[in-house]
Formats: structure tokens, C-alpha cells, sequence
């Protein structure tokens, strides 16, 4: 298969799929005249990985991913560690964008909306942060 042929069979854009040859996640063989010729099983890892970063999973966790599923001595805790830091990762996510929203409604409810030129949203934006320097 052709780049073309596995972009419509995993819905990944060429570019990616370019990229993802670049940083050595498939190794796609060649023709004599340097054409890309896709194996099953680079389409099948093309699919893992476009199936792994569509819930979240970083470049490297694809990589370490894709080793364990082609290591047959695998540990499932192995496999399971990466998946739990992810769900991790994801949890402390949507708490930070929890408090996010919080804060926004809160600010959103203390301005009036009106053709007034103070508000409440600004003067909270332009507030100096009281942490400590780095």
C-alpha cells in the first residue's frame, strides 16, 4: 500500500504518518525508485497508534505502548503502570479545568454585562500574583 492507502484505511493525515516514520515509531519498506511501501503490519501499527493518541496517550507512551504489544513476555503491570499514569494525568486535567470554569462562572457573574467601563473580569485578570518567584 501506498501512503495515500494507509491514510484513508487509519484516517491519519500523510503528514503524520511522515512524521511518525521520521521519529521511528514504523519503518515502512521502500521501491527501487524510494516510494514508501506499506506492509499489514505498519498499517496495524499506524491504527494502535492513532488509537492510543486519540485518548491522549504522549508520542512516548506510544512508543513503550507499542513495544509491550510486540513483546510477547510482556507484563500486563507493565502495560497497565503506563495506562494508569495517563488516567492520572487525565484526572488532575479536568480537575485544573474544573477549578478554570469555577473561577470564570464566578467572574462572569460579578460582571453586570452593561456599557460601564470598570469590570470586574479585568481588574481580577490584571491582579499581580502573590506566588512565590521561581
Amino acid at each position: 500500500m501506498n501512503i495515500g492507502d494507509v491514510a484513508r484505511a487509519t484516517g491519519l493525515p500523510a503528514k503524520t504518518i511522515r512524521y511518525y516514520e521520521d521519529i521511528g515509531l514504523v519503518t515502512p519498506a521502500r521501491d527501487d525508485n524510494g516510494y514508501r511501501r506499506f506492509r499489514a503490519t505498519d498499517l496495524h501499527k499506524l491504527s494502535f497508534i492513532g488509537r492510543a493518541r486519540s485518548l491522549g496517550f504522549t508520542i512516548e507512551d506510544c512508543r513503550a505502548l507499542l513495544a509491550l504489544y510486540e513483546d510477547n513476555k510482556r507484563a500486563r503491570s507493565d502495560v497497565k503502570q503506563i495506562a494508569q499514569q495517563h488516567l492520572d494525568h487525565i484526572d488532575a486535567k479536568i480537575a485544573e479545568l474544573k477549578a478554570m470554569r469555577t473561577t470564570l462562572g464566578h467572574l462572569i457573574e460579578s460582571c453586570a454585562g452593561d456599557h460601564r467601563p470598570d469590570c470586574p473580569i479585568l481588574e481580577d485578570l490584571a491582579v499581580i500574583s502573590q506566588k512565590e518567584p521561581c
